[in-house]
């Protein structure tokens, strides 16, 4: 935290510049801020932060129960631990359009570079699930309008994600994501695409910066990065990847404790002691401790 180096500004900027580089940048999710620190030790463009994975992390599921201030805190966690640029998902914005305004200026204040909000009804429903509704195209609208009339800084991206595509169909989702646009929105985020044909039926349709979301088990075939390269895409987003990779760990090696009564035989497939202090920068905190406290005090009076 004490050794990031970029301020929000200059991280919106920098994904500013993401989106017109021609290039595609990979946005691993973030699970918690210590997920945000391995991302960018891994060297990635960006980190995405779920709000399904923000919803599991608290034990709920993903229809839109957690709240507004649960989003900013975890938002705000995150950013502020990474050089990275960070974007979020706002669900619906948490209430009428005047909300998603504020919701957009609350972000943009805890340091994320962009967000996404969603044309679903609430509460809504995963992305991926079957048995979505959405608003109507004026409702989004509104929602996408307020939301850009709410960011004070030009540099955040405000991206409005449709579902459409599983209720009314490819064409009537183009549609909609057009009429998106010219309500502000930076850049599109089309919600579970069925195949490689349709990603590429919607990047020729629309001119702005494109986001594909691979998720695991979901409506989507898992895309190469060449694949969304050649397809013309400027992000793509693994939202759940990491809480999945964490939790299918946590399981197994709860089961071993369960099954031989110690961990001897998994400490091999743990992140080492070692491992965790060089990520969390534990030299860097005592030395920026040492060099606070190394004076001495003397005895000389005061003139």
């Amino acid at each position: 935290m004490l050794f990031t180096k970029k301020t929000a500004t200059e991280k919106r900027k920098e994904f500013r510049a993401q989106l017109a580089d021609g290039k595609l940048h990979q946005f691993p999710g973030a699970f918690n801020p210590l997920c945000a620190q391995l991302i960018e030790r891994k060297e990635f463009d960006g980190v995405y932060i779920s709000g399904a994975v923000m919803a599991a992390d608290l034990c709920l599921p993903d229809i839109g129960i957690a709240n507004q201030q649960e989003f900013v805190t975890r938002g705000q966690q995150i950013a502020r631990v990474t050089d990275l640029p960070a974007i979020i998902d706002i669900d619906t914005g948490f209430g009428e359009p005047m909300s998603a305004a504020r919701t957009v200026r609350m972000m943009e204040e805890a340091g994320l570079a962009g967000c996404h909000i969603e044309d679903q009804v609430m509460p809504k429903r995963c992305g991926h699930l079957d048995g979505k509704e959405i608003v109507d195209t004026q409702t989004m609208v509104q929602r996408v309008r307020a939301a850009a009339d709410g960011k004070m800084d030009g540099n955040f991206v405000l991206i409005a994600r449709s579902d459409a595509r599983a209720v009314e169909g490819l064409d009537k989702a183009i549609d909609r994501m057009k009429a998106y646009v010219d309500a502000g929105a930076d850049m599109l985020f089309p919600e579970a695409l069925k195949s490689e044909k349709e990603f590429e039926q919607v990047r020729e349709a629309i001119s702005v910066p494109m986001l594909a979301n691979m998720t695991e088990f979901g409506k989507s075939r898992l895309l190469t990065k060449q694949e969304l390269t050649d397809l013309g895409f400027n992000l793509v987003i693994y939202p759940v990847t990491t809480l999945r990779l964490a939790m299918g760990e946590v399981e197994r090696g709860l089961d071993h404790i369960v099954e031989h009564g110690d961990q001897n035989g998994i400490l091999d497939r743990m992140q080492h002691r070692r491992d965790l202090y060089d990520l969390l920068r534990y030299e860097d905190y005592s030395k920026f401790d040492d060099d606070l406290f190394n004076f001495e005090v003397t005895d000389t009076p005061m003139s």
